[in-house]
Formats: C-alpha cells, structure tokens, sequence
C-alpha cells in the first residue's frame, strides 16, 4: 500500500462514518480513485469516460443540486431535535441551556448528574424502578402511611365533633373550648407531615424543586433545609457586621429572604459592585405558614459618614408597604411594586464615597398585622427625606414584626461616580482621610543602666543603645 492511501485511508472512514446512507455511495464514489508514487506527466491527457445510458448512467448536476438540498435539510432537522432536547428542563447538561431556560423561567429540573442519568436511561416512572428492595420497602411505607391517615382521620372527626358541642356544655366555657380546638388543629398540622415525611416520591419532587408549598410536608421540608447552613450563614454575618446592636438589640429571622441583583445570588455580606447594584434587586421571599399575608421592606445603609459628628448616620434606599406574600408566590421583585398604593420611598442606588469604609446595607422584611394597611401618602411624608431612618422607630410605630433580613456591602470602585452622577447624588468629587491621632503621653523617662549612661561622659557608649525602645537615637 502506497503512503497516500495510508494518509488518506483514515479520512475516508471518517467520512463514511458520519455521513448519511446516500452521501456515504457519493463520498466512495469520489474517493476511490488510486493514488500513484509519481506525478502525472504534463504531456498525459486525463482519460474520459463516455456517457452511459440507463440506469448505471452518472447523475445530472440537477440530481446533485438535490442531494445537496436534501444533505442541508436533513443536517436542520438534525440541528433542530439537538436544539429541542438540548432545551428540555428534565434532560439538558448544556450550560448555555441551562442559562437560557433560567432566563425563561423554566428552570432545569434537579442537577446537571441527574438529568444525564435520566437522559440515559430507560423512561420509567420513579415508583416502578425494577428493584426488589425498592418495592418492599415502599409497601412498608405504605402501610404505615395508611394507618397515619386513620388516625388523621380520628382527629379531624374529633375536631368536628368539639365545633359542633355548645360552649356552655364543657367545662371551662369557651375559653377552654378555643384552646382544645387550637391544640387539635395544631396535632392535625404534625399528623399531615408525619403521613408524607417517609414518601419517597415526596421527597424526590421536593429535591427536584417541584413541590407544592401549599402543602405542609413541603414548607416542613423547606424550612428544615433553610435552618441548615443558610440560616447559620445568616447567623454568622450578621454577627460579623454588627446588624445586632446597631439596628435592633435582637434579631431572630424566621423567614428565608434571599437577594438577587440582574439574576445573579447574593451571599449575605458580599461586596456588590455599584453598576451591578444600581439597578433595585429581586427578592425571594420564602414563608414556612399558610395564607397569604401582607409585608413592608426596608432598605438601610448603616455607615452613612457624617463629618461634624465624626460617627456615622443612617440613610433609607428603599421603602414599600402593603407588598402580599405567600408560600407559593415567593419572588418579590422591588422595582415592580405598584407606585401608587405600595413604593414609598424609590431605589436610590448604593454608594459608598473614597476613602470611606464599607457599607452595610440591610433589607429588612417586616410582616404587618392580620388586616392592616399602612397609610403610603404619610410614609412619604415622613421617610421622603431619607437620612435619619430608624428601623426601631419604624417599626413601633408601625406595630410591625420582623421575619426576615439580608444585606451586602458596597465600597468605592471605578464605577461609583458615575451611579452617583446618574442617581443625582452629589459628593462624588469628595475623599475621606483618616485622621492622624496623636499620644498625649509624655516623652519616657530613661531607667536603669541607661538612665546612669545618659551623660556626656558615657557618650562613646551610646551607639549601643540606639535600639533600645524608647530612647530617642540623637541625644
């Protein structure tokens, strides 16, 4: 075999291998021409072929233009089912897929190691996976789910009949009456999460991000997930930065607010950009109880410099109030508030001047009594000035609770005089210089063996003690 046709020869199975059925005969019959040591003589004419007639007769140029048609439609549809199955939130592993149908938001459906699996393997239902093991522990669970709802049954029957009893008929009245009934609707909420809490169909949608949060095993789910590491997260920051004393003199959150700026998480305590945090940020506002409720937020820059007093002052970025919230509608984006009935004070944009420290800016979320809407007109009135703010006075006023908090900090970088020069916000040409504090202590007095030495007499010993603290080196 000549050395051209072991060059070539890995080409042609190549093409033979990814081409279709058609295109395979056409790239053989191109291709299967010999090849020769030597070069061909410039006096040889190549030979010709005469046309043949029937049905061996080569193809027309118009029967190529066709298969070249039919080679780019075959290679768009192609195209089109990657694209279709590449876009599927249950099955995709692309990142630029991913990004996409977040953007869409339909997000993919567990991680990216389960979506492969199930892109490879065989389409079965999660409850009839073929294993033995599997099966017989899942009619256990079965069973024990099934007396779990006889005895949910029993209690709601109980509870029917206490509601249906006349108050003067038990002893203790209605008081007692009201306390019974509260203490059976509340074993009635642990009895509903103690049917589900073993399902491992429950858990599997609940890990997918599928469940239902009108449910109770779910929101029971998400909290115990919430109190892990991103409570402790939450925890440790606010400790770190001081939120508690220098806000409130105590802070127990009890709802998971997360914070988004243009899509992306925030970490509680990470250091934003100021372009990136011009824009107002989305949050994510995860309650653990049922019903549909009513919130304010607040957005508080804590290290506002205030030169004459040499401390630091508060100023409101943010206000809204009346904003509903419930376990199943949790995304609370700030900058689509109703402007009439709920924005109070507008988005100013984070900033922090050179030569300042950090800032802290918390976002509080406050829940507002059963039935109670804040008067918006006088929260303009009286937060419309922003500097000042105070969350205590705020919310005592108020008669508000806090549920939730999370914040970042901001600092001076390349792009903070122009969020200023947009927002309208002057002092942008200002720089903060730490003042030099000088000791008032009084120069040290020599002891010992130097204070003896200090004479002129022992001058030609004073080289050895130009180190020694304290002493000053020219004397």
């Amino acid at each position: 075999m000549s050395s051209c046709q072991r060059v070539a020869r890995p080409l042609i199975q190549s093409i033979h291998q990814h081409g279709h059925g058609l295109i395979r005969q056409t790239a053989s019959a191109s291709f299967a021409r010999s090849f020769s040591r030597t070069t061909p003589r410039r006096d040889e004419t190549p030979p010709t072929s005469k046309p043949e007639t029937g049905s061996d007769a080569p193809a027309t140029p118009k029967s190529t233009n066709s298969l070249d048609k039919l080679e780019a439609a075959v290679d768009e549809a192609g195209k089109l089912r990657m694209k279709e199955r590449l876009m599927d939130p249950n099955t995709t592993t692309a990142h630029w897929a991913e990004r996409k149908l977040m953007r869409k938001g339909t997000p993919p459906v567990g991680s990216r190691r389960r979506r492969a699996a199930l892109r490879t393997s065989q389409n079965l239902p999660f409850e009839q996976l073929p294993y033995q093991c599997f099966q017989e522990a899942r009619k256990i669970l079965q069973a024990d789910r099934e007396e779990k709802i006889a005895h949910l049954v029993k209690e709601l029957d109980k509870i029917k009949r206490l509601e249906e009893t006349p108050a003067d008929q038990l002893p203790g009245g209605q008081r007692k009456k009201d306390l019974r009934l509260a203490s059976l609707r509340k074993y009635v909420e642990e009895l509903k999460i103690l049917v589900d809490i073993n399902d491992p169909v429950v858990k599997r949608r609940f890990e997918d991000g599928l469940g239902d949060m009108n449910k109770p095993i779910y929101r029971y789910l998400a909290e115990k997930k919430w109190r892990g590491l991103p409570y402790r997260l939450l925890a440790q920051r606010i400790e770190q930065l001081n939120i508690v004393p220098d806000v409130l003199p105590k802070l127990e959150p009890s709802v998971d607010v997360q914070l988004f700026f243009r899509r992306v998480k925030v970490e509680p305590g990470k250091i934003i950009d100021s372009r990136v945090s011009e824009v107002p940020p989305r949050l994510r506002v995860q309650v653990f109880n049922s019903g549909e409720r009513l919130v304010s937020v607040a957005v508080v820059d804590l290290d506002v410099p205030n030169p004459e007093t040499d401390s630091f002052d508060r100023r409101c970025h943010y206000l809204a109030a009346n904003v509903p919230i419930a376990p199943d509608q949790p995304s609370l984006p700030l900058g689509k508030v109703n402007k009439e009935t709920q924005l109070a004070v507008p988005w100013l944009p984070a900033f922090s001047q050179m030569g300042a420290p950090y800032h802290r800016l918390a976002l509080f979320v406050l829940e507002q009594k059963p039935g109670q809407t804040l008067d918006v007109e006088k929260l303009r009135e009286l937060y419309s000035g922003r500097d000042g703010f105070s969350l205590k006075s705020f919310k005592d006023k108020f008669s508000l609770e806090l549920v939730g908090v999370n914040l970042f900090r901001t600092i001076w970088d390349e792009g903070t005089a122009g969020v200023m020069e947009r927002a309208g916000v002057p002092g942008a040409d200002i720089q903060f210089k730490h003042k030099r504090v000088y000791s008032l202590k009084g120069p040290k007095k020599l002891k010992g063996w130097e204070a003896k030495r200090s004479k002129p007499k022992y001058k030609s010993l004073w080289k050895y003690s130009t180190r020694i603290r304290g002493i000053p080196k020219r004397r």
